[in-house]
Order: structure tokens, then C-alpha cells, then sequence
């Protein structure tokens, strides 16, 4: 037994090692991060803030003659929650000229039939050629063609695209934002704030964290830095300019074989020379932030189902199509977003070195036999660094979530880490199979989740 418990010790011993190499390396690039979005903060309140007052969506400078746009939902299984988001969204983006083009499928009834009984003439649903489900993007290309025709017959020229999912509570500002700064930019992103589910806090609560840090501050930095800025499929606007160019010889400017068309798409723009902003707004001094709120998958099954395709679209998928082109900023970004996978091993491994410990530590007791890990000046450096890198890391995260959702929610983000993590492994096991799935099929296929919308999208928070 005493051996066993040894080869025990062993194994914790040198996955441990391994794990906090590879923490203190990812750790150090996070790091590195925060330090630029800290930068550009203090930049801001010490020179820009000082001289000029602080926008809002209110003081924006309107466009000339304001335009058209369109809002683009791809809906595939979407009846239990299209109806109302689309009648929220008609309330919200009342004041501006925008028209709402639903992509609906042949073989889906029920939500034809709920677009149908909104009866708007805002609202243009547009059934597909094919059976779904196809590809978002491929839904998305369709929406494309019927808007370009659109315009020829209403006589008028689309300014810019929004792109909304059928659970998202659109903000009434956000068509102001995006009428006044596509004239400037060719993406406008707005934030992602997650709703919160009182009976998920652990698995739809994981999502609040991981958008208040991802939309709170990684873009932030990476768009000071000057690399190209990833689209979040919701919430944001293309100018209608770019996709003009990026559909040249294409059904569309969304490519239908991609898992995150999204993602590819801001980058791609960032590629042909075209500007993106990241805009964090609040709708009038002191009022709410101008942003894109909706639930999130409340079961695990459904939250693993989402962030495989996140993962397999982005880390694996994405390395394969968009390669590392660009300079060091932009291949570092790309290198943060691709770790996800490793990151997923990387975590099994230290968890599989706390529970070999722990088994051998327990075992060591009962039998009363001595047993410790052995240490070295470079473990206990490593496991040190690990440590104060794990303390900020959870710090942070409680800051910006607490900005957002109060400090009971910044309490709760420091527990909700373990749970993230077990997703993330689930999900990347997951990943793994999609993406070799799909390389060997040669077809990439809509892999949606069940949305919910909320009972009353105004008070939603």
C-alpha cells in the first residue's frame, strides 16, 4: 500500500507541475491584459474625461438624414420565444427606420406561424429554400439576398445590418448608436449583459462572469491594442459597405460553412483594412448602459451543447481558416482565443492532481502511513505564482461583475469558477467531436440550445 500510495503522490506531483507551468503561462498573458485595459482606463480619466464631457446615446450626432437598417434573426425551433422578442423589438426600435428580417425554415411551422401572428409591417419573415437546420450563416445569407432585393424594390439603399438572436431584449437605444457610428465604423459592437436566472446561478450565472470580464475589459484591451475585433453575433451592426465587399463572388457576406460566423466575420473586416469599435455607452448620463441583454442556457446539457461549438468554431475550426495572419497583437488575440482547448486539459489535469492528493493523503492517514509531495525551489515558485495569479484572476472578475449585477453576484462569480470550469471541460470533449465531425462529413450544421425569452423584457436585468 505504501507504494501505491507513493506512485499516487507521483502522479499528483507531476500534474501539478504541468498544470502550474501552463497556469503561470496563460496567467502571465491575462495578466498582461488587465494591465492594458488598466492603461487605457487611467488614460482615459486622466486626459480624455478631464477635456471632454463623457458621451452617452443621447449625445450622439445623429446622421444627416437618418437610414435604414436592417435587423437580421435567424430562427430555426424558435416558437416558444420569437413572438415576443419580436414585439419587444418593434416597441424598442419604434422611433428609427428599420426593418426586421426573420429567417424561418420550410419544415418549421410552428415558428412561421408565430412570426405570422405578429403582423407587423416592420417584421419581413423569409422562409428558406432548405429544410433546416442549415448553418446560421447560411440562414443569415438568405436574409441578405431578400434585403438586397428589398431595397431595389422600395427604392432605397440598407445603411447597415444588425444582427439580434430570436431570445435577445433589444435596448431602444441601440438604433441611434448604430445609425450615428456605422457611418464611422464598419462594426459597432455593443455589450453582452447576460440575464440573471434565479433558479440557475451556477449554470446560467457562469455567463454573467465570463461577459463582464470578456465585454468589460478583454476588448477593451484588445481593441486599444489595435487588433481585430471579434463580432459577438448579437448586438452589433456592419456597415452595409463592408458586406458589400465581403459578399463580392458569394451568396452573402457570412460564410456558410463556418461554426462562429460571427467571430470570423470581425476579424476578417479588421483584415481588409475596416475600423470595428467596441461601444460601452450609457443611454443618458448616469442611466442604464445601452447594451444587449438575454437568458443564457439554465441546464448543463444545454450550456456544454453552446460553448463546444464556441470552442470548436473559434479554437480549432478558426485556427484552420483564418490561419495567424496579422501582426503581433492580432496574433497574440488570436492566441488567447484559441487556448481554450488546451486551457480544458490543462484544468483536468490540475483537478486530477488535487484528487490523486487528496486520495493519497487520505489513505496515508487511515494506514498511517507518512506521505507528502515532493518539493523543489521551482515548484514552490510555480505553485506561489499560481496562487497570486488564481487571487487576482478571482478578484478581478468579482470587480466586474459587481459593476454590473451588485456585490452579491461578485461574491457568488468566485464559487461559480468551479462550475465554468467543469463546463469548459465537458465542452471541449465535446468541441473535439463537432469539429472531427464535421471534417470528415465536409457539413456544418446549426448546433442551437432552447432559449427562453423574460415575462417582461422592460424590467429585465
Amino acid at each position: 500500500m505504501a507504494v501505491f500510495i507513493q506512485v499516487l503522490l507521483s502522479i499528483s506531483h507531476e500534474l501539478m507541475l504541468f498544470a502550474a507551468f501552463a497556469f503561470v503561462l496563460g496567467g502571465t498573458s491575462d495578466t498582461a491584459v488587465d494591465l492594458i485595459w488598466a492603461a487605457r482606463a487611467t488614460w482615459r480619466r486622466g486626459f480624455i474625461f478631464k477635456r471632454f464631457t463623457r458621451a452617452t446615446a443621447i449625445s450622439l450626432e445623429p446622421s444627416v438624414k437618418p437610414e435604414r437598417l436592417a435587423v437580421f434573426i435567424p430562427a430555426w425551433d424558435e416558437s416558444t420565444v420569437i413572438g415576443a422578442m419580436l414585439r419587444h423589438a418593434i416597441d424598442a426600435l419604434a422611433p428609427a427606420d428599420c426593418v426586421i428580417y426573420v429567417g424561418v425554415y420550410p419544415n418549421d411551422p410552428a415558428t412561421i406561424a408565430a412570426v405570422a401572428a405578429v403582423a407587423s409591417p416592420r417584421v419581413r419573415p423569409v422562409i428558406g429554400p432548405r429544410p433546416g437546420p442549415t448553418t446560421k450563416a447560411d440562414c443569415l445569407n438568405i436574409l441578405w439576398q431578400q434585403m438586397q432585393a428589398d431595397d431595389l424594390v422600395d427604392g432605397v439603399r440598407t445603411k447597415a445590418v444588425v444582427l439580434h438572436d430570436a431570445e435577445d431584449v433589444v435596448h431602444a437605444s441601440e438604433a441611434r448608436v448604430f445609425d450615428c457610428l456605422t457611418d464611422r465604423f464598419d462594426l459597432v459592437q455593443l455589450p453582452v449583459v447576460p440575464l440573471v436566472d434565479p433558479a440557475s446561478r451556477w449554470i446560467s450565472g457562469h455567463y454573467i462572469d465570463e461577459f463582464a470580464v470578456h465585454h468589460g475589459k478583454t476588448i477593451v484591451a484588445r481593441e486599444w491594442i489595435g487588433a481585430g475585433l471579434p463580432s459577438a453575433g448579437v448586438g452589433c451592426a456592419f456597415s452595409r459597405t463592408m458586406l458589400d465587399r465581403i459578399a463580392q463572388g458569394r451568396d452573402g457576406p457570412f460564410d456558410a460553412a463556418s461554426l462562429t460566423e460571427d467571430y470570423e466575420l470581425g476579424l476578417r473586416i479588421r483584415q481588409l483594412g475596416g475600423r470595428g469599435a467596441f461601444v460601452r455607452l450609457p443611454e443618458s448620463p448616469g442611466g442604464p448602459l445601452v447594451c444587449v441583454r438575454a437568458h443564457f442556457p439554465a441546464e448543463l446539457a444545454d450550456a456544454v451543447v453552446q460553448k463546444s461549438r464556441w470552442i470548436a468554431g473559434i479554437a480549432l475550426s478558426g485556427w484552420d481558416r483564418l490561419g495567424w495572419q496579422g501582426g503581433f497583437a492580432e496574433s497574440w488575440m488570436r492566441l488567447n482565443d484559441r487556448r481554450a482547448l488546451f486551457a480544458a486539459i490543462v484544468m483536468l489535469a490540475a483537478y486530477g492532481a488535487l484528487a490523486t492528493y487528496a486520495i493519497a493523503t487520505l489513505l496515508g492517514a487511515a494506514l498511517g502511513i507518512e506521505s507528502s509531495l515532493r518539493s523543489s525551489w521551482l515548484f514552490d515558485i510555480l505553485l506561489l505564482l499560481c496562487g497570486v495569479l488564481l487571487l487576482w484572476r478571482l478578484t478581478l472578475r468579482g470587480v466586474l461583475v459587481t459593476q454590473l449585477y451588485g456585490w452579491r453576484e461578485g461574491l457568488r462569480s468566485i464559487p461559480r469558477s468551479f462550475f465554468a470550469n467543469v463546463i469548459d471541460m465537458m465542452a471541449a470533449r465535446r468541441a473535439v467531436e463537432v469539429y472531427l465531425k464535421a471534417r470528415r462529413d465536409g457539413v456544418v450544421r446549426w448546433d442551437k440550445t432552447r432559449h427562453a425569452f423574460p415575462a417582461d423584457p422592460g424590467t429585465a436585468r
